[in-house]
């Protein structure tokens, strides 16, 4: 304790020479993550291999930890799922981003992919063809599903309700209403039913406290293609533009602006938070709306490669459940033609 004490009194006088020599000069400190490759390095420690469902086992199991003691510091105005703002990136699963989210009572959790290039949130449910609940492929994780009959506050969502959009295929209007949506994934897929439920989240002001929210959601009886193991095995949660997206829903029930942040590191970990909407000052990238085309859609005025400049304008979505860039002609001719010249 005393050799703590010496050391402790010998960072602070450093620190107040420090300061002291220039009070007009910037003072900073590198901040680690405790699984980073800076931090392993240092103290030689045996973490899981990032992107692994070991290594977001091993965060999630810290960041209870330490949400619990940053619970008093948090900010205002936002709101968070009840597990945590916490989103990570899994190689393993599609290298998509994932967060922890609790719905139904008793609650039920899901580890769900964010995807901003969709709308409806789905979870494995009362299963015809879902992925496996353990894998050698999930490290320790064991995953659950949502059974409606299993919730005291699950309800069904009817073909007359305006979220409804397969009533084409309701033979009346109080039958629960179907869903099937097709991704861009080949044969990937999901299909089901429509269900209401509690989704948990807590307060990012003041004293935390726990909201629930009523969200409607897609109990996924059927997934297909890269559902059934390689990517979102456990459910993808919708962020898009549409009025049944997770943000949409959520601000229609007066819980959150119609608004969200997400921000993603380099290890991977992340966080999210609704109703964020930003500060005054920060710089911002305006979006095409397009009413037939409702996604995040920006414009890109040019690009680099190496040093050559390439002036050409398009749009292009901003798709977090989409692990690679794709271009189209005549941009993607003119970017790998230079890339070809460069390495000739």
């Amino acid at each position: 304790m005393a050799a703590a004490a010496a050391a402790a009194a010998w960072v602070r006088a450093v620190f107040l020479a420090a300061v002291a020599a220039s009070a007009a000069e910037a003072l900073g400190l590198d901040v680690h993550h405790r699984y980073s490759a800076t931090v392993r390095e240092w103290a030689g420690h045996r973490a899981p291999p990032r992107g692994t469902p070991g290594y977001y086992a091993a965060l999630a199991g810290h960041d209870g930890l330490r949400r619990r003691s940053l619970a008093s510091a948090a900010r205002g105005g936002e709101v968070a799922f009840a597990d945590g703002n916490d989103t990570y990136r899994l190689n393993d699963f599609g290298f998509l981003h994932y967060a922890v989210v609790s719905l139904g009572t008793p609650n039920v959790t899901f580890l769900v992919a964010l995807d901003t290039g969709s709308d409806l949130f789905w979870v494995p449910c009362d299963c015809i063809k879902c992925a496996p609940l353990v894998s050698p492929n999930y490290g320790n994780l064991k995953f659950d599903v949502y059974s409606p009959q299993k919730s005291s506050t699950s309800r069904k969502v009817p073909c007359s309700s305006n979220l409804c959009d397969e009533q084409s295929a309701c033979q009346s209007a109080s039958n629960s209403c179907p869903y099937n949506i097709e991704y861009l994934s080949d044969n990937t897929s999901s299909s089901g039913v429509l269900v209401e439920d509690l989704l948990y989240l807590i307060t990012e002001y003041g004293q935390p406290k726990v909201v629930t929210a009523p969200i409607t959601f897609g109990c996924g009886q059927v997934q297909t293609g890269s559902f059934l193991g390689s990517a979102a095995p456990n459910g993808l949660l919708g962020l898009g533009m549409d009025s049944k997206s997770v943000p949409s829903l959520l601000a229609s029930e007066g819980v959150a602006a119609n608004s969200f942040s997400m921000c993603f590191g380099e290890d991977g970990h992340g966080r999210i938070n609704f109703g964020d909407t930003g500060s005054s000052d920060q710089q911002e990238t305006p979006l095409n709306i397009y009413k037939q085309n409702p996604y995040y859609n920006i414009s890109i005025t040019g690009a680099m490669v190496g040093s050559k400049s390439i002036n050409a304008k398009f749009s292009a979505i901003v798709d977090s459940g989409t692990s690679f860039t794709a271009l189209s002609d005549p941009m993607y001719t003119e970017i790998t033609s230079s890339v070809s010249i460069m390495f000739n």
